[in-house]
C-alpha cells in the first residue's frame, strides 16, 4: 500500500454503463437527508437512472426510532430493524417516483459505506448534516468526508435547499426553475475539464444552460512578499484577462463538441476563487468544482477551494473526483 501522501492517486475508472446503482443517496430519516432524497430522486428521474437509497447501521448507529421491548436480541439486530424502519420512510416519500428504486441497509460508518458504494454509482447525493448533529463543524461528518473519498461525483445539498409544497408529497419535479445555469469552476487543469464534462451532463439532463467560470486571482498582497517586483499596471491586468477569455472560449467550444445543442457561456472574474464560487451557489442551479485544481495534490484529498465552497455554499454543490475520461484525448492545450 502506498503511504506517500504527496503522490496524486491514479484517475478512477468510470464507466457509467457499469455503475448499476445509478444515483446513490444517503438517508437517515433526518430533515436534511429528506432534502437529499428529494434532490436525488429528481436527478435520477431527469437522467433516466436508477435510484438507490442507503442507510448505514451498526452498534453505535445514530438512528432515532422506537426500541423493541424484546431484550434477547443484540444491539446490531436492533440497529438493523431501526434501519429498515428508516428505509420505510423513504419508500413512503418515493411512492410516486416513476423509476426503479433500490433500498439498502448497510452495516458500517455512513461515510465509509457511501464511499464504498460510490464505486457502483454514477452520482452520490448527501445532505449537509444528518442525525450526527453539528459536531463542532459547519457541515456534518459525512458530507465533509465523502467528497474526498468517493469514486464518483458527489452532490452536497445544503440546509437552505427548499422543496415547493406540491413536491413535498413525493413528486419529483425539477430542483430549480427558470434559466438558472449549472456553473462550473475551471482553471485549465485536466481535473477541472473532467468537472466541466460532468457539469455539462447534469445541465443537459436538467435542460439548463452551462456556465464556465474562470477566476483571475488578485495580485493584492503579492508585492508585500516580492517587493523587488514592479506593480503591474491596469493594462497588464486587462491584457491577461483578454488572454484568459480567449482560452475560456476554446474550453467552451470543446465542451459543446461533446454536448451538441447545450447552451454554454463563459466568463472571467477577478477575485478569490473560493469566494467567487461560493457566491455563485446563491443563484446557480448547481455549482460544480473538482476535488483539486492547478495546485495539485499537495497531500490533501480535498483542495482548499472545493473545501471552502462546501463550507460556505447556500446552494447544491457537486464535487468531482479525478476520473478517467477518454474524452480528454482531444482536450485543448494547457492554460499559459
Amino acid at each position: 500500500m502506498n503511504t506517500n501522501t504527496d503522490v496524486a492517486p491514479r484517475p478512477i475508472d468510470f464507466d457509467p454503463a457499469a455503475r448499476l446503482a445509478g444515483v446513490l443517496v444517503g438517508f437517515d430519516g433526518s430533515t436534511q437527508s429528506m432534502l437529499a432524497l428529494h434532490y436525488a430522486a429528481v436527478a435520477a428521474r431527469h437522467s433516466s437512472r436508477a435510484l438507490t437509497v442507503v442507510t448505514a447501521f451498526g452498534a453505535r448507529a445514530q438512528i432515532e426510532t422506537a426500541r423493541s421491548s424484546t431484550t434477547d436480541r443484540s444491539g446490531s439486530d436492533h440497529a438493523l430493524e431501526a434501519a429498515k424502519i428508516v428505509l420505510n420512510d423513504a419508500r413512503r416519500y418515493l411512492r410516486n417516483h416513476p423509476g426503479p428504486v433500490a433500498y439498502r441497509a448497510e452495516r458500517g460508518d455512513p461515510s465509509g459505506v457511501l464511499a464504498n458504494l460510490s464505486a457502483e454509482a454514477e452520482l452520490v447525493v448527501v445532505g449537509a448534516r444528518g442525525r450526527g448533529g453539528f459536531l463542532g463543524r459547519i457541515m456534518g461528518s459525512v458530507s465533509s468526508a465523502l467528497p474526498a473519498h468517493a469514486h464518483c461525483p458527489t452532490i452536497v445539498v445544503p440546509r437552505h435547499y427548499q422543496i415547493a409544497a406540491p413536491e413535498a408529497q413525493g413528486r419529483s419535479d425539477s430542483p430549480g426553475s427558470g434559466p438558472h445555469p449549472v456553473l462550473v469552476g475551471v482553471d485549465g487543469s485536466q481535473h477541472s475539464r473532467i468537472a466541466a464534462l460532468h457539469a455539462a451532463q447534469f445541465a443537459q439532463d436538467q435542460h439548463a444552460p452551462l456556465h464556465l467560470l474562470l477566476v483571475l486571482p488578485s495580485l493584492e498582497g503579492w508585492l508585500d512578499w516580492y517587493p523587488e517586483l514592479d506593480a503591474p499596471d491596469q493594462g497588464f491586468i486587462d491584457r491577461r484577462r483578454v488572454q484568459l477569455e480567449d482560452f475560456l472560449h476554446t474550453e467552451a467550444t470543446w465542451v459543446r463538441k461533446h454536448y451538441p445543442g447545450l447552451s454554454v457561456t463563459c466568463s472571467v472574474r477577478p477575485g478569490d476563487p473560493a469566494a467567487q464560487l461560493s457566491r455563485s451557489t446563491r443563484e446557480a442551479l448547481l455549482t460544480v468544482v473538482g476535488t483539486r485544481g492547478r495546485a495539485g495534490f499537495s497531500g490533501a484529498l480535498l483542495g482548499s477551494v472545493s473545501r471552502s465552497v462546501l463550507l460556505q455554499a447556500t446552494g447544491p454543490v457537486m464535487v468531482v473526483p479525478e476520473l478517467h475520461d477518454a474524452r480528454l484525448r482531444d482536450q485543448p492545450g494547457p492554460l499559459r
